[in-house]
């Protein structure tokens, strides 16, 4: 899982060559706040006023993108995502030391930590803020904070990846962290104070994993600058960064919203590799063969060995070519597993679940909450390998927990979903390409196997809610609300 990660202000002098991008937007009239219409709107307002395609086209895994904001209004709801004195209320409700909150200071190059045992209470914090000029660093505070929620769920559904964050609160001429690169697309947010950061050629260009560099191979950076309430920092994962609080100011908080770690095309190859083997290998003796004795005991490859592999590549690249059924076996039922549940306002409101008649054949269904949804094709996982078949599988995360989200509490969560034969999936995909259909066009045999395409798992749905057996129609509720379905 994720980590769970613009001139100078004042008098100081930028060093170095300017950001590749620097956007100023000047304050506008009225409030500021992002556009929550949609999953796409969220992110065009975050980095506005770049537009998407530009993003995407220039920045995006290629260089960094410093957005600065002369905007009072954005700059306070900035600051109203996460503050130094939010701490105080959340120890209260019994935050840990290494779970939930982290205390370092960058001392020589190197991180140090000075985390205590067991709970982390508001006024050792403070006292290690204050007196060691240690940086608080919060881990995943959409748990939470809402609003944080409810823009990580929405990054979540646009991008299609787990979307984490971390909040640094730093004191002035301190630094918590020592120069390094991350595994993950950075977005920095700066919410109180300020915040000055050096930026360095990559030296593992979209990096896989998380490296500290030594000062001395870093030279000078290519970019230097620092953030005020209100900016925005993007930049690629590998990119070498540090940052500190300027001395003579007050603290600086900032949070990192992160996203694409294990993401790349190198990761869904191993994902879909698996699957595409195991059904030609069905189709095709060759592969079934067995490899050359004592082939496993040779020291090196052998030119054979190396051929035959070159030649069962070139040969699933040709069925690749041809096919438009993809197999992911673990890259989206672990995404649904453990991304956020759709943000619902208020304290805890449970979202809300379709009711009425029971659909029949002049029903018209569609489905709700889509972006939370994944459909994919598997081998039946209640069965023996040799006797495997495929089935369709919907995983949703409509029961995810948020209070353990990022958080890598792999025995704390299950998947959420149905099953059904692969005789529904053109059916199945009706549903999910249309903004509503009739049950009467779905693609079935038969104006029964229509009617009760909702209802044919309503064994595994009561198996699944076992404490809400009462009556049909409580069960039909389920069901409809375990597909994501409604009907009119």
């Amino acid at each position: 899982m994720m980590p769970k990660k613009a001139k100078a202000a004042g008098s100081r002098k930028e060093e170095g060559p300017v950001p590749c991008k620097q956007m100023k937007v000047e304050a506008a009239g009225g409030p500021s706040a992002l556009n929550f219409e949609s999953p796409s709107s969220l992110f065009e307002s975050l980095i506005s006023p770049i537009n998407t395609e530009t993003f995407f086209k220039e920045f995006w895994e290629q260089k960094p993108l410093l957005i600065r904001r002369d905007d009072p209004a954005l700059a306070t709801y900035y600051g109203s995502l996460f503050k130094l004195t939010d701490l105080k209320s959340l120890c209260s409700q019994g935050m840990y030391y290494g779970r939930d909150v982290n205390v370092c200071r960058c001392v020589s190059g190197k991180k140090k930590v000075l985390n205590k045992d067991g709970k982390a209470h508001f006024l050792q914090l403070r006292k290690d803020f204050d007196q060691k000029r240690a940086t608080i660093q919060f881990h995943q505070p959409q748990r939470f904070k809402d609003e944080l929620w409810r823009i990580q769920e929405k990054l979540e559904c646009y991008f299609g990846s787990l979307v984490g964050s971390n909040v640094y609160i730093t004191p002035a001429g301190s630094q918590g962290l020592p120069p390094h690169y991350d595994d993950v697309e950075v977005f920095i947010l700066q919410l109180e104070g300020e915040k000055h950061w050096r930026l360095y050629h990559p030296t593992v260009p979209l990096a896989r994993e998380y490296s500290v560099e030594a000062e001395e191979r870093l030279g000078r950076p290519v970019h230097e600058f620092t953030l005020k309430p209100g900016d925005l920092l993007y930049f690629p994962r590998g990119t070498i960064h540090q940052a500190d609080t300027p001395v003579g100011l007050a603290h600086s908080t900032h949070v990192t919203i992160s996203t694409y770690q294990n993401n790349s095309w190198g990761d869904f190859l191993l994902d879909t590799i698996s699957g595409l083997v195991f059904d030609t290998a069905k189709e095709d003796v060759e592969l079934r063969g067995g490899i050359p004795r004592q082939l496993l005991l040779q020291v090196e490859s052998t030119a054979v060995a190396t051929r035959r592999l070159s030649g069962f590549l070139r040969m699933l690249a040709d069925r690749l070519e041809g096919s438009k059924e993809l197999l992911s076996s673990d890259m989206k039922k672990d995404f649904i597993m453990h991304r956020l549940p759709p943000y619902s306002a208020g304290d805890g409101a449970e979202l809300s679940t379709p009711g009425g008649k029971l659909p029949r054949l002049d029903s018209v269904v569609r489905l709700q909450f889509k972006d939370h949804i994944v459909l994919t094709v598997l081998p039946d996982q209640d069965q023996s390998d040799e006797a495997q078949e495929k089935m369709v599988y919907i995983y949703h995360s409509l029961k995810n927990r948020r209070e353990t989200h990022m958080m890598g509490n792999e025995e704390e969560t299950e998947s959420h979903g149905l099953r059904f034969p692969l005789s529904h999936l053109d059916a199945l995909k009706q549903i999910w390409n249309s903004s509503a259909i009739s049950v009467k066009d779905l693609k079935l045999t038969t104006d029964e196997e229509k009617e009760n395409l909702l209802l044919k798992q309503a064994e595994l749905i009561i198996t699944e809610f076992q404490s809400h057996r009462k009556t049909f129609k409580a069960i039909f509720v389920l069901i409809i609300t375990s597909y994501m379905c409604c009907f009119t």
